[in-house]
């Protein structure tokens, strides 16, 4: 299997990725800030060909999705993510409250319905249950060395004790760990632990791994490839 495809298989395990589909680009935009102010990961698409597009292209955890779109529809859009087979929650958007319509809307596959105007704490609330019911049982402890990362309890301890991490640097060495000693780039860390609004010159890749390494001392554990990306050589599963 290529280290994208095993990429892809491990999407569950680092940051919820969240894609709003949604043609009013306020709205769309007021809900991605919302939602990654609670660290999550956020892409938008204002019309339905570019949500296929992307659906196809990511595993996402979560797609909130307008009924309501221009090009491809999002009843249509919904039955194409659950005829996919992924994990991926729908979240069905609209403007209408009526009973019919959530029923139409649940009956395309729809794995939640929420009327606009809504409140956003229960937004975030019915985001993270979805986000819980796409992510696969717990996987198993991640190890390298004597250190220990454990992506169900997002924790991170050495022989020496527990180590604090931001959620980025978390999410670096979580991706790390999890590629089985391969090489993973920069561009590939990017697109897992970020979003597709990361710029793709930009250092912050490099100023992460600098910072990790630091916190998790020595040994040190995360090998720079020139030119390729970063590995942990004995990276595994345990357990």
């Amino acid at each position: 299997m290529s280290l994208k495809a095993t990429l892809r298989k491990l999407w569950h395990l680092g940051d919820v990725r969240i894609l709003v589909v949604e043609d009013e680009e306020p709205l769309a935009d007021a809900i991605a800030r919302g939602l990654r102010r609670e660290g999550m990961a956020v892409d938008i698409a204002l019309n339905g060909d570019d949500g296929h597009e992307k659906a196809t292209v990511t595993r996402y955890d979560v797609v909130l999705l307008d009924r309501d779109l221009p090009g491809m529809s999002g009843d249509e859009l919904c039955q194409e993510i659950v005829a996919s087979g992924e994990l991926t929650r729908v979240l069905m958007l609209t403007a209408s409250s009526s009973v019919s319509d959530r029923v139409d809307g649940l009956s395309l596959g729809a794995d939640d319905y929420l009327a606009k105007p809504f409140a956003f704490p229960e937004l975030v609330a019915r985001v993270r249950a979805l986000g819980r019911r796409a992510t696969p049982a717990a996987p198993p402890l991640l190890t390298a060395g004597d250190v220990e990362l454990d992506p169900a309890k997002r924790t991170v301890r050495r022989t020496s004790g527990p180590i604090e991490l931001t959620r980025k640097e978390f999410g670096v060495l979580e991706v790390l760990l999890s590629a089985g000693g391969s090489v993973v780039s920069s561009e590939e860390l990017l697109e897992r632990v970020w979003d597709e609004n990361a710029d793709p010159f930009t250092t912050t890749v490099r100023v992460t791994v600098m910072t990790l390494r630091k916190k998790l001392g020595e040994p040190g554990i995360i090998e720079t490839v020139v030119g390729s990306g970063y590995r942990v050589p004995d990276g595994k599963k345990a357990g």
